[in-house]
């Protein structure tokens, strides 16, 4: 059994990505991408929910179903064909009330430590079984999608994770351009646009539009870095003009 360095505990800050077996593409298209979306939202709570049973055969809509409370913060995301990016933080939950029948306070704090500790692995793991069983069935495959158990980076400071913001809110750039990093942008007109336009992550969120995927989001979790979209276009803005 493996350990990771940062233990993924409560009042810390993440960003977890995996990707597609030997590279290999997860989104081949727009269904799919859809599919993994409304996972992130209906996976994130302590309840057990099958989108076949609580969502195809009782005919509605994944962003109307009432899930309860969620086990995790997102503060930011994206799909790529291969990949994607979350921003993570578990949520804290309160220490339960003393009682006379109840348990003593060290082995009460140990549950509750054990269980903000488990809270990324546990919603990690609903959604990428659910979405592997989703895309083996539709694609008529077998074996494992993903390559090996997703990846963690604790934020260390707030530069780390204002970067991250913009890492995530940027990486479909490459889509049009692989390079961009590296050399520039070429259009920045053309990038703006692109990005506008891709409805796969939270940089439509950022830019205030309103939309289900909204409820994906809790940004009351994280640091307010942007309060504005005018902030957040500043920021992304030194990014494209950068080189």
């Amino acid at each position: 059994m493996t350990y990771r360095k940062v233990p993924l505990l409560s009042g810390e800050f993440f960003h977890i990505y995996n990707r597609g077996n030997s590279k290999q593409p997860i989104f081949l298209d727009d269904e799919d991408k859809d599919r993994f979306t409304k996972l992130l939202f209906i996976h994130n709570t302590k309840k057990s929910i099958r989108f076949r049973d609580h969502i195809i055969n009782a005919k509605i809509n994944a962003w109307d179903l009432d899930k309860g409370d969620s086990i995790i913060s997102i503060g930011a995301w994206v799909l790529m064909p291969n990949h994607f990016h979350l921003y993570l933080t578990p949520v804290s939950f309160p220490i339960p009330e003393m009682g006379e029948k109840t348990r003593g306070i060290e082995e009460k704090i140990e549950i509750l430590k054990n269980n903000k500790t488990e809270a990324i692995s546990v919603f990690m793991n609903k959604l990428c079984v659910s979405y592997s069983k989703y895309f083996n069935k539709k694609y008529n495959r077998t074996g494992s999608l993903f390559e090996g158990r997703f990846k963690s980076v604790h934020m260390n400071d707030d530069v780390q994770a204002k970067y991250l913001f913009s890492y995530i809110h940027l990486n479909p750039i490459k889509l049009i351009q692989k390079d961009w990093k590296e050399v520039g942008v070429r259009s920045k007109e053309e990038a703006l646009k692109f990005l506008s336009q891709y409805k796969w992550g939270s940089y439509l969120d950022y830019k205030g539009v309103k939309r289900k995927e909204n409820k994906i989001l809790n940004r009351e979790s994280f640091v307010n870095y942007f309060p504005d979209t005018i902030s957040f276009d500043k920021e992304i803005m030194e990014w494209i003009n950068f080189k």
